[in-house]
């Protein structure tokens, strides 16, 4: 018999609650973290204790048996898996998904014309581009095309990240660079786990990148934030910059990558001459 759209959502809620309850170490919630641990993490009657509900309710959770949690229930579970704003958003999404109403339309890929403006020519001398939802790269400024192979238009950037061998070379923090995508990833798609494109796009990593699979299983959620990129890039060298990542208000999902070096750094200027490349 196939599985029901409420049932599907409940195994997601499942699966993030056991992937974050494994994060967690017991002596990080005040509980004795020795002796014979069958599981890493807590256990399910640890984090039922620790929430304020019972064993066997918890269980019905995780097993997709229980569909309507509270957000009280929600919001005690994750104070006791340590979920930041983000990640305790992501969570009470997955209770209450949103129906899906298919892939998003052509009018939603367009990147906002203010948006497009100010990447094309205010931004001119800073790497800046937009993906949407599945990481598709919509537009980008040609520095930003300059800067990495995963910011040319119509590229999917989280499969360039683990896919592409360029970008092992080009960041030097490539484990940190990872795990950035594929928590924006888990946050841009929400609940949204059952659209063909996710699927497609997961299965498709999953099979070719032991990295990605361990990385999915851990359910991070990051949809913005800032962070720092370390780079040896092929025409100008070592290049630090600092990253932000900021959704755009009124799209379905979109999100606006921003590059920028420190003020009269060694790598601002890197980025200047990389600038000069492409006047000439």
């Amino acid at each position: 018999m196939p599985r029901t759209v409420e049932h599907v959502s409940a195994t997601r809620l499942g699966n993030y609650l056991r992937a974050r309850r494994d994060l967690v170490d017991p002596k990080d919630v005040d509980l004795p973290g020795g002796g014979r641990r069958r599981v890493p993490g807590l256990r399910r009657e640890e984090v039922a204790l620790l929430a304020g509900i019972s064993s066997e309710y918890y269980l019905r959770l995780e097993q997709g048996r229980d569909q309507n949690p509270s957000p009280p229930v929600l919001d005690a579970l994750a104070r006791v898996l340590q979920l930041d704003l983000d990640a305790t958003r992501h969570l009470h999404a997955l209770a209450t998904p949103a129906p899906w109403h298919g892939s998003p339309s052509t009018d939603d890929e367009c990147v906002p014309p203010g948006i497009q403006q100010l990447i094309n020519t205010s931004w001119a001398s800073t790497p800046a581009a937009v993906l949407n939802r599945y990481m598709d790269v919509l537009t980008a400024n040609p520095l930003a095309i300059a800067l990495s192979p995963s910011n040319q238009l119509g590229t999917n950037a989280i499969r360039s990240a683990f896919l592409d061998p360029r970008l092992r070379v080009l960041y030097l923090n490539w484990g940190e660079m990872t795990i950035r995508a594929v928590a924006s990833l888990h946050a841009l798609i929400g609940s949204n786990e059952s659209d063909p494109r996710v699927v497609e796009l997961v299965n498709e990593l999953s099979a070719k990148s032991e990295t990605f699979r361990r990385l999915w299983a851990r359910h991070d959620v990051s949809p913005r934030g800032a962070g720092a990129s370390q780079m040896d890039h092929p025409q100008v060298g070592r290049v630090e910059l600092h990253y932000e990542r900021l959704l755009l208000a009124g799209t379905d999902g979109q999100l606006l990558v921003v590059h920028h070096a420190d003020p009269d750094s060694p790598s601002a200027q890197k980025l200047a001459q990389l600038a000069e490349t492409l006047s000439t």
